[in-house]
């Protein structure tokens, strides 16, 4: 892994506005998302915005933690306390 620390002011830069990357973050990992299918469009399932730290959503997903775990999302660091 990675030992990149991602400001939270970084992370909210990484929407996929203006060419930049979509960024997420869980439970102090910050992931890298934007080759990822369910997050092509402005928001994933009409919920989630990109450039935000999700941490306390999992529970409402319609999946686990393991979802992090897929080909197309990639560690970018962690994020800074």
């Amino acid at each position: 892994m990675t030992e990149k620390i991602v400001s939270l002011a970084e992370l909210r830069r990484n929407t996929g506005e203006r060419g930049s990357r979509k960024w997420i973050a869980h439970e102090g990992l910050v992931y890298d998302v934007s080759d990822c299918p369910r997050w092509q469009k402005e928001m994933h399932e009409r919920l989630h915005f990109p450039g935000q730290d999700l941490s306390g959503e999992l529970s409402d997903a319609p999946h686990q933690a393991d979802v992090f775990t897929r080909p197309c999302v990639k560690i970018v660091g962690k994020l800074a306390d």
